[in-house]
């Protein structure tokens, strides 16, 4: 049996003492290793071209370059590793920055170990959003927030989505698994999964929490409870 690569973790955060607690915790497990630390962004976007790490834990503030100019970075090149933002608060501003920057996910700082280490696996794959209705909840606080961001003209790679295509968008924003999407439009997995993918290249987007950030920001879905 060929024995499945180590996800290989990148670690960048000013605080010693937090990146060698998260260290222990993922290298407790036979399928993470931790690559390298890096203590700005400046560090980490070098780190990540010498190291090839799959996934990058990010902190936000950091002296220099910051979490969210290095996540800008790191999306905009060549490298293939996909970013977790680390902040302390789950409707943080920088939040919301990272993932616009092109972060796959976001945790709180004091994440339980267990779900920092099903946090990393999820992000590795590129099939899962972490925590999709936190992140749909930090979105359409700052969309509500920022009405102009709504008045932006359609994006015309919308016109290359077919109305099934649409649909999936539109549930993926929502939040929704594959399962989830299956079942409300009558497809199976492979169907929408298929359906993702093809999303995903359209839109040129690296993964799911790519398409509910883009949704919100072109209009293809409105936050809910306007009034809330």
């Amino acid at each position: 049996m060929t024995e499945v690569p180590a996800i290989k973790v990148l670690l960048v955060d000013d605080q010693p003492l937090l990146r060698m607690g998260f260290r222990l915790i993922l290298e407790g497990e036979n399928d993470i290793c931790v690559v390298g630390e890096a203590s700005n962004g400046r560090q980490g976007c070098a780190a990540v071209e010498q190291l090839q790490p799959d996934v990058v834990l990010m902190d936000v503030r950091m002296p220099g370059m910051d979490g969210i100019e290095a996540t800008g970075v790191i999306s905009s090149s060549a490298s293939q590793a996909r970013v977790i933002i680390l902040t302390t608060f789950d409707l943080d501003e920088y939040a919301f920055a990272g993932l616009q920057a092109g972060a796959s996910a976001f945790l709180l700082k004091d994440v339980a170990p267990s779900d920092l280490v099903q946090a990393v696996r999820l992000v590795a794959s590129g099939d899962a959003v972490v925590a999709p209705r936190v992140t749909q909840r930090l979105l359409e606080n700052f969309v509500r927030n920022s009405p102009s961001r709504q008045a932006q003209p359609a994006d015309p790679l919308l016109e290359e989505l077919t109305p099934r295509e649409l649909e999936v968008a539109q549930c993926i924003a929502q939040g929704l698994s594959n399962a989830e999407i299956a079942h409300k439009l009558f497809l199976s997995e492979a169907t929408v999964k298929t359906h993702v993918r093809r999303i995903l290249t359209k839109l040129h987007l690296r993964d799911r929490v790519q398409v509910v950030v883009y949704a919100y920001e072109t209009g293809l879905v409105v936050p809910s409870n306007p009034d809330y």
